[in-house]
């Protein structure tokens, strides 16, 4: 995945670094920005439209991804809109979408998962439910429509935050439901009462075939429009790094998660990093935090793994302390071996909210429930006064080699280094209280101001 794709995307400069990326859409998502209605004139799409037996999916450029898919995949980067039946809000989402014939795409949608919760409730009311699916998107709403947001706040706020400025949208012509004016290629249409039709496998983003095939809304397609000369956008979900759209879930998964602990009220969180190795960014989150307290990185952990953020799927939360770079995995899997004592500093949540599409979960049968593992890599808060001391740089001596790199004849670019050696650095251990003269650090001072008495 290309970094500064993904930097663009969210509206930051290409060179931005990982975690500081992270932090400025951490901070966009906190400003949300409602989308504004345009007329139909004003989005492209209305250029070309389709109804009734003009329609022929069949006829577009719909990619197999994988050899034994159970069809061909239109909607995969992609943002599909449903209301809710009882509130009215919009929800945007990333759910992928098999052709089933020319006027007809099967849904597939995962447990807790907001369109299905959408149709469900619509369906035990039984009436119909509208839908709308874009396939031809800026890639920021693929990233968005992925993540898991609050149930009564639409995407489109979010997505106008990380913008800074309101998402343009325009009322549908075949559905009351409003969708983004600047796609390329737009499919309208209903879901009727218990409307299904077998749908799949499918190659997903752990890297294999998901559930074998199995029922899932069928949506009857009532119009199609599209620009001229549209492009179709679309993503091979697969396992690293072949699954390029796993870079852009990463950041924004890792910013939701930091936004939810900041909410919470957690201090001291320096980076949160959701690897994109980890079965497309979902699997596995790390955190760098300042241990201010006792049970600090205990507690990180478990709101972690739960926050609305982070709760689906993720199997693995490490803590690691303010001098390993998250974004590392060098420095995490160091801070592991180094920090973590595997019989105290491991913890298991067992019944979590997981994927039918997660392998390890056998039989089929007891999906989506997992468990999460919590790994404290964080030096021990109780004997941080006396934990072994890493070996670290001088500063002026990283700056003068750093200088100097090039004319060394040295090659890449500079290492970029975390944590430097600090010789006055204090260490206040709250088991004994503030003791002046004992904590670390201090000796030296309390000796030099006996010599000069």
């Amino acid at each position: 995945p290309s970094l500064r794709r993904i930097a663009l995307t969210l509206e930051e400069p290409p060179d931005t670094p990982t975690v500081e990326l992270i932090r400025r859409v951490k901070d966009k998502l906190k400003n949300r920005i409602p989308p504004r209605e345009v007329s139909k004139a004003q989005a492209p799409f209305y250029e070309n439209s389709l109804t009734g037996e003009a329609i022929d999916l069949e006829r577009l450029p719909i990619p197999r991804h994988w050899p034994l898919d159970g069809g061909r995949y239109g909607g995969t980067a992609d943002c599909v809109i449903t209301r809710d039946p009882d509130s009215g809000y919009l929800n945007v989402g990333t759910y992928r979408m098999m052709l089933q014939g020319r006027n007809q795409v099967g849904l597939y949608l995962s447990p807790g998962k907001d369109a299905r919760l959408h149709i469900a409730r619509a369906w035990q009311q039984g009436k119909p439910i509208q839908v709308a699916a874009c396939w031809g998107v800026d890639p920021l709403f693929m990233v968005i429509g992925s993540q898991t947001f609050p149930k009564n706040v639409s995407e489109y706020e979010y997505a106008g935050g990380v913008k800074g400025e309101p998402i343009p949208v325009v009322r549908g012509m075949t559905t009351d439901l409003l969708l983004p004016a600047n796609v390329e290629f737009v499919v309208e249409g209903i879901i009727r009462p218990n409307a299904v039709k077998l749908e799949g496998p499918f190659g997903e983003f752990p890297g294999y075939y998901g559930r074998p095939e199995a029922g899932c809304p069928l949506v009857e397609v009532t119009a199609v429009h599209y620009r001229s000369m549209p492009i179709l956008t679309n993503a091979l979900m697969a396992d690293y790094p072949s699954n390029e759209q796993s870079g852009f879930f990463a950041i924004i998964r890792s910013a939701r998660i930091w936004d939810d602990l900041d909410k919470l009220g957690v201090p001291g969180i320096q980076g949160v990093y959701c690897h994109p190795a980890a079965a497309g960014g979902f699997g596995m989150t790390a955190i760098s935090l300042e241990q201010r307290h006792a049970g600090h990185a205990a507690q990180a952990l478990a709101l972690a793994a739960q926050v609305p953020g982070g709760a689906y799927y993720t199997k693995w939360i490490i803590a690691v302390d303010e001098d390993v770079d998250p974004t590392d995995m060098n420095q995490v899997i160091w801070a592991m071996c180094s920090r973590c004592n595997p019989i105290e500093d491991i913890d298991i949540l067992r019944n979590t909210w997981s994927t039918w599409l997660d392998p390890t979960q056998n039989p089929p049968e007891q999906r989506p429930y997992g468990s999460k593992a919590l790994i404290n890599a964080c030096k021990e808060h109780r004997y941080l006064p006396v934990f072994s001391k890493r070996t670290t740089l001088r500063k002026e001596i990283y700056n003068q080699v750093a200088a100097r790199w090039r004319k060394l004849g040295l090659p890449g670019q500079v290492p970029q280094v975390r944590a430097f050696e600090e010789d006055s650095k204090v260490v206040y251990h709250e088991v004994g209280g503030f003791e002046p003269g004992k904590q670390p650090g201090e000796e030296k001072a309390a000796t030099e101001k006996g010599q000069k008495r």
